[in-house]
């Protein structure tokens, strides 16, 4: 499903050219649950960029559902994102002046402005969104600005708009750094249900604990993947 052939991504020009991934090669199965661990400045933060199409100024192949993506336009990237990833943040990365429902909607949005042929109606996205964030537990903060929310409250609210186009793959970047332990293990018991419903989930964490959650465990450090 997704596939790195010798992917490296080099910051700077001339004598300051920094290598920050050298030759990554690694294939994730659909369905896979994965955490990426390494010590600050590893490469973690660049390869989930890459892994999410929000870089493609890297050398080597990156293939995602038997589709080459390395070199694709911008608008086809784009298309690619909408449909096939979600994205979860630490810092949630929300619009803290729009509701729980507006900012899941936020994601339908987008998507109907990107496809081509049927798009949503607007009752068709609040209905959808409704339900995400029924999904989610939250029912009663559905009218509730995202900054009157609680910091698990707003990444259950993260998590239900990542999930709001029904993407194939879950790219979570410390998704509980922002968290206590309770809400933490709260996160982290969904995202494995998700798994366990056939989702692709990839973990960008420095957290033991929440690596454990994962079956696989990648580690890199110096832009090399050290372990699998």
């Amino acid at each position: 499903m997704i596939k790195l052939e010798k992917v490296s991504k080099f910051y700077g020009t001339d004598e300051c050219r920094y290598k920050a991934l050298k030759d990554i090669s690694i294939q994730i199965k659909r369905g896979e649950m994965v955490s990426l661990m390494g010590p600050s400045g590893s490469g973690k933060s660049t390869m989930l960029n890459i892994l999410g199409l929000l870089d493609n100024e890297y050398e080597g192949k990156y293939t995602l559902d038997n589709i080459d993506v390395s070199r694709i336009s911008e608008t086809r990237r784009a298309k690619f994102r909408s449909e096939k990833i979600g994205f979860v943040f630490q810092s949630f990365h929300l619009l803290r002046d729009l509701t729980a429902l507006e900012n899941v909607k936020m994601g339908l949005i987008i998507s109907n402005t990107i496809k081509k042929g049927k798009k949503l109606k607007k009752g068709e996205m609040i209905k959808q969104s409704i339900d995400m964030l029924k999904l989610m537990g939250l029912e009663k903060q559905i009218n509730q600005k995202s900054s009157q929310l609680s910091g698990g409250q707003q990444q259950r609210v993260a998590i239900a708009r990542a999930l709001i186009n029904n993407p194939s793959v879950i790219l979570a970047d410390e998704p509980t750094g922002a968290l206590d332990q309770k809400n933490g293990e709260e996160i982290m018991d969904i995202l494995k249900e998700l798994n366990k419903k056939g989702k692709t989930v990839i973990i960008v964490t420095h957290d033991e604990k929440v690596s454990d959650y994962c079956s696989r465990k990648l580690r890199i450090v110096d832009g090399e993947i050290l372990s699998d």
